[in-house]
């Protein structure tokens, strides 16, 4: 239970003030996440790639996250073999299963579970999977109604993929950043994780409670919750990593499904009620199941 009040409620409260929020006076949450997309991530993701020193580690995060990504996908796709399921369908079990919400979530769990070092590993992780989603993401999304090129444009819009080549750079170069100039990005790297767990809260307040298929659901509540923390401490043991990194890994792929995968399924029509539903029960089921793998995890 210490786990639970230390860790998960204090992220669930700021969720719940954005839900409320977002309830109470229905803002265009278009407005808000375009300040996080826009100016408070890529602050965040610079400052990260800026300070923290250059490893195997991110060798390894890359590794991780493909492995993990291309087992899910091809579990949903069994599943969906096996039920005939349509190809929408395919692709709506594919988005709420291979994608987890890394950023809005869990970012601020590991920053309370495990503290700043593990925060900034997180930080790497988020912006690693930011790109598998706005490139996988997309093309399952639009299978057959858009281009490859749809998703690498959309990557090409991420301001933190300019953050993390810039910083890079400089931090592989040993080039000196204005000191002043970097309070002023720290300062509001601060305001990012905040403000998008705000953000999450106010997404899952837009979710519409009917018309569940709870067969679907069930499935990928079990695929995204249970089986992806499995798989993920299968792929850690392989992987020469220490306890902290191999931690960062299982409790970000214990995570509910990302929310930002839903806009992609509304906005190519892959089953957005389907994706919607899933990800917001996962939310709910990871309030038992993340302090499940903080406990085990230790």
């Amino acid at each position: 239970m210490t786990l639970f009040f230390q860790v998960v409620l204090p992220v669930f409260c700021i969720f719940g003030a954005g839900f409320l929020l977002q309830r109470a006076f229905m803002l265009d949450i278009r407005s808000v996440s375009s300040v996080a997309i826009y100016i408070l991530t890529p602050c965040l993701v610079f400052r990260t790639f800026y300070t923290s020193p250059l490893n195997m580690d991110y060798f390894y995060m890359v590794i991780f996250s493909i492995t993990l990504m291309v087992t899910l996908i091809i579990l949903a796709k069994v599943y969906a073999k096996t039920r005939s399921l349509s190809i929408e369908d395919e692709s709506g079990m594919i988005l709420s299963t291979a994608f987890m919400n890394v950023g809005n979530y869990g970012t601020p769990i590991i920053l309370f579970a495990y503290g700043e070092t593990a925060f900034e590993l997180a930080i790497s992780f988020m912006v690693l999977q930011s790109i598998i989603m706005n490139s996988f993401g997309v093309y399952y999304a639009a299978r057959g109604k858009a281009t490859i090129a749809v998703a690498l444009k959309a990557i090409l819009k991420m301001p933190a993929t300019y953050a993390t080549v810039l910083a890079l750079s400089l931090n592989v170069f040993s080039v000196p950043f204005p000191a002043q100039l970097f309070a002023s990005i720290d300062l509001v790297a601060e305001a990012a994780i905040p403000v998008v767990m705000l953000i999450l809260g106010m997404q899952l307040a837009m979710i519409e409670w009917k018309q569940f298929e709870w067969e679907k659901i069930g499935v990928g509540v079990f695929l995204r919750m249970i089986i992806s923390p499995v798989i993920a401490y299968g792929i850690t043991l392989v992987l020469p990593i220490d306890d902290m990194l191999r931690n960062v890994f299982i409790v970000a792929a214990a995570m509910p499904s990302a929310a930002t995968i839903v806009m992609y399924a509304v906005r190519f029509d892959a089953r957005p009620k389907l994706v919607s539903t899933i990800t917001l029960i996962t939310t709910l089921f990871s309030l038992f199941s993340i302090t499940f793998i903080l406990w085990i995890l230790g």
